[in-house]
């Protein structure tokens, strides 16, 4: 017989446990464009990424991103607070992973 109670505890902690985890990361990324860094993944070195940007294009965003980043209306402490409230979020995110992973592994709780 099902626990219908058990099972609606454990379906809305891992509901909550996830939009938590997407919303650390998305709040992240967002701090961390915010605070001027652009995240540019170099075809050279990630073969793998679904499109690959050529050496002009790339070239291109850079020239964009540079332009963008002298119109971003925050300050320098601004930017500087976005960027550590970025690597917060990321740290909090992983933080919420890796205890996800101890409860469900039984042998890290010896």
């Amino acid at each position: 017989m099902i626990d219908w109670g058990a099972f609606f505890v454990v379906a809305g902690a891992s509901l909550l446990a996830s939009t938590l985890v997407v919303s650390l990361y998305s709040l992240g990324l967002r701090l961390l464009t915010s605070s001027g860094r652009a995240l540019v993944v170099d075809p050279a070195s990630f073969t793998g990424a679904i499109t690959v940007l050529t050496p002009k294009r790339a070239a291109k965003e850079a020239k964009r991103q540079r332009k963008s980043a002298t119109a971003n209306p925050l300050t320098v402490f601004q930017k500087r607070l976005a960027l550590v409230g970025a690597y917060a979020c990321f740290v909090l995110c992983v933080g919420a992973v890796l205890y996800g992973v101890y409860l469900i592994v039984p042998a890290l709780h010896r």
